[in-house]
């Protein structure tokens, strides 16, 4: 319940108490008195607004706490159709104050929170940990930044918004358009911990990848013009396709090259590619269209051995000169170790060692293992497997190196 309702949550109350810490605070309290009711009493009908009352309530008793309930009473008053709303079990649908431009707290907290006295890679982690319930470790992960180095981000982008009197409010117009690369960045990274977790039991993470492609569904009404907005969509739903084939019966992981494609979405792949073709028809391309266009490139070959290579390593050579980075240029390396073989795309995956960002990027000790593996450098794969797992990956994805990692030593005795 924390993972499906907690961004709601956080949003609507940020929204009715103009206040980060005092809704995150609340929001926590709220989920306390879940744990101590909900045995007793039985798990509400329905549980999101429950949650979102209490936290309501829990805040407005610590603001009396603090004794400024007086300075916070018009803040509080101002969402009057609040508890009526929570009642009919339709938070949503509470009254909409000035912030009408976009009917959805949540999103409405990722363009907040994207303000521009904020340091991108702070708005962007801020977000991620406000709405992806995401912790610490996970974003910086996802950030490859160390743990703490992310946790100084955040208690910065607090402060500033504290500081600097951030209104909680909606840009409009040219405002609105300044923000958009955070917040795409923001759906991106949120979507990416739902479909491969960064820790835990589980692979996928559902409700993230289902939340990340409901808000990009939001913002492509909004901005329908946007080929960036059309074309994370639709790297979204192209991935997403895959999904239901990604893991095994028992929620072990599945390669690509070895899903069983007949159990694609083929209505999130057909979608998708519409989505990227009208993007790339706008003449601006971007990184997230040049992502999608990859994905499509996957989606629509019958098998894994009839991709178009080609195409797959020319389009990430265009993302490289779009939008370089890192892992990018190890997904460029995968494509060449698919054209030229393993000992081409080892050469490129080693020239990418010497980033401090690979060393703690557990894809790329995975991919080189996989290609020592195959050259018959069977002491290098074993080191290379090791670093994977010593990264912290999710317990499917370890399960699926140590596999491989005794695979490869079988092999050697074997061989």
């Amino acid at each position: 319940m924390f993972r499906e309702e907690h961004g709601r949550a956080l949003a609507t109350l940020i929204r009715v108490l103009g206040d980060f810490d005092l809704a995150e605070e609340a929001v926590a309290d709220a989920y306390v008195a879940a744990l101590e009711r909900w045995p007793v009493d039985g798990v509400p009908n329905n549980p999101g607004a429950w949650i979102t009352t209490t936290a309501r309530n829990r805040a407005i008793d610590r603001v009396r706490r603090a004794a400024v309930f007086a300075q916070k009473a018009a803040t509080v008053a101002r969402d009057v159709a609040f508890d009526a709303a929570a009642r009919a079990g339709a938070l949503q649908a509470a009254a909409e104050d000035e912030m009408d431009p976009i009917p959805d707290d949540q999103l409405r907290l990722i363009f907040t929170c994207c303000h521009p006295a904020l340091a991108p890679e702070s708005a962007v982690a801020l977000t991620l940990r406000a709405l992806g319930g995401l912790t610490t470790p996970e974003i910086a992960r996802a950030f490859l930044v160390p743990e703490a180095t992310l946790a100084q981000r955040l208690v910065r982008a607090k402060r500033k918004i504290r500081e600097a009197g951030i209104a909680y409010e909606v840009p409009t117009g040219d405002r609105l358009a300044d923000r958009l690369e955070a917040v795409l960045r923001v759906l991106y990274l949120v979507f990416n911990e739902g479909y491969d977790a960064s820790s835990g039991e589980g692979l996928i993470r559902r409700e993230l990848c289902a939340e990340a492609i409901r808000l990009a569904r939001v913002l492509a009404t909004l901005l329908p013009s946007e080929p960036e907005v059309l074309g994370l969509l639709a790297l979204m739903l192209l991935t997403d396709a895959r999904r239901p084939a990604r893991e095994g019966v028992n929620g072990e992981l599945v390669l690509l090259e070895d899903q069983d494609r007949a159990i694609w979405d083929r209505a999130e792949i057909a979608e998708g590619a519409s989505l990227v073709e009208r993007a790339l028809r706008m003449g601006r391309v971007g990184p997230y269209q040049l992502q999608a266009a990859i994905a499509a490139v996957h989606d629509e070959a019958e098998s894994s051995d009839a991709t178009d290579w080609p195409q797959v390593l020319g389009l990430y050579e265009v993302l490289g000169r779009v939008a370089p980075s890192p892992v990018v240029a190890l997904n460029r390396a995968v494509a060449v170790a698919h054209l030229g073989g393993p000992a081409s795309g080892l050469a490129a995956m080693d020239a990418l060692a010497g980033d401090p960002a690979m060393a703690e990027y557990r894809f790329f000790h995975g991919a080189r293992a996989e290609l020592l593996r195959r050259l018959g450098r069977t002491a290098d794969a074993l080191a290379a497997y090791d670093r994977a797992l010593a990264l912290g990956p999710n317990q499917a994805e370890a399960a699926f190196l140590a596999a491989r990692r005794q695979a490869t030593i079988a092999a050697a005795t074997a061989g």
